[in-house]
């Protein structure tokens, strides 16, 4: 296990700038998502880290040595492909054998090791199956297992799941953060899919044009966004803006198109005119004594079994409400409704 810091990390490919003086520290044994749409640096980030591609400028640290102009294969680090990249005329076996073979790992160790990581990734019995006779599932063990069994300081994951179908994906997702957490090895996870960082993160840095937007534990990326990106980005949001008409204590109140807000905040706040989000999820029917009232009529009602989602027109703008449980609504049909002044995240 290592300790990873990233101090002014820039990497550019022509005018393109990919990764944008990056600074970033992931703890020992700590799982770290790095999260964002496509071309937001995240993949040249783990790339840089591998040593598969050198910095323009910034330097890398695994605990307290450079590894700048370490060689890739010196690195101890090892990563896990969205592809797999098995051999296919390997088997299972041969497959995780690989990397200790080319580690010059003694035969009666690499035996030992292939024995008990086999055992961790749930591949008994498949040992001598190759490639093309496993599922997805299994062949992503596979590559997992490779990985693990080299024993290293830091283990990188490229968007792993996304050749997987979307049940397998949550099963196996699960399956990489128990063993993580086990084996307490350092990692670094690469996906554009929110609710997987969620659910696997010791904590998520939301990159996006190249910078760093956030970096927190996942409540509160998506309790308590801090950008208009990342409110957008991580699950859905409803975005607007307004003025500020007076701060008083922890209450910002708010004139917007479609009425004055009342906002528990603790943000300094710095201009007058500003964003603020809130969840769907937070909306809820309207009763006597709220300080938040949103009148306005169903545009859309779209039933999804246990959740249901509500599109609302209030004064032409549009809310987006989500409600559980067996309530139906018509389209064209008034409805009341609040946000608890505790709900909304002022935004920069």
């Amino acid at each position: 296990m290592a300790r990873l810091e990233i101090k002014n990390l820039t990497k550019k490919f022509s005018d393109v700038i990919a990764v944008n003086n990056m600074n970033l520290v992931v703890e020992e044994g700590e799982f770290m998502t790095l999260l964002g749409p496509s071309g937001c640096g995240k993949t040249t980030s783990l790339r840089l880290i591998a040593g598969f591609i050198q910095p323009d400028e910034g330097e890398i640290y695994f605990d307290d040595q450079l590894i700048n102009n370490v060689p890739d294969y010196k690195r101890f680090t090892a990563m896990v492909f969205q592809s797999y990249a098995l051999f296919p005329h390997m088997s299972v076996c041969e497959n995780v054998r690989f990397g200790l073979r080319m580690q010059k790992i003694p035969l009666k160790e690499q035996n030992r090791r292939i024995k008990e990581i086999v055992n961790i990734v749930r591949l008994n019995g498949m040992e001598n199956r190759m490639p093309n006779e496993l599922s997805g599932g299994q062949q992503q063990r596979v590559a997992l297992a490779r990985a693990i069994v080299t024993q290293p300081k830091i283990l990188l994951f490229d968007e792993p799941l996304s050749n997987l179908d979307a049940k397998l994906r949550e099963q196996v997702r699960v399956e990489i953060r128990e063993l993580q957490k086990s084996l307490k090895i350092t990692s670094i996870y690469v996906t554009h899919d929110q609710e997987e960082a969620l659910v696997i993160s010791d904590r998520i840095t939301v990159m996006n044009k190249g910078c760093i937007e956030q970096v927190s534990d996942s409540f509160s990326i998506y309790r308590y966004p801090k950008t208009r990106f990342v409110a957008d980005f991580v699950g859905h949001a409803n975005i607007y803006n307004g003025k500020i008409v007076a701060i008083d204590g922890e209450e910002t109140i708010i004139d917007t198109d479609f009425g004055r807000l009342y906002v528990k905040s603790n943000h300094t706040i710095k201009s007058k005119e500003v964003f603020f989000s809130w969840r769907p999820e937070d909306m809820i029917l309207y009763k006597d004594g709220m300080r938040n009232k949103f009148s306005g009529k169903v545009n859309r009602f779209l039933f999804m079994g246990n959740v249901s989602e509500l599109y609302m027109d209030v004064n032409g703008i549009m809310f987006r409400f989500q409600i559980t449980g067996n309530i139906l609504y018509r389209e064209g049909e008034t409805i009341i409704l609040s946000v608890p002044e505790e709900k909304f995240c002022i935004l920069t």
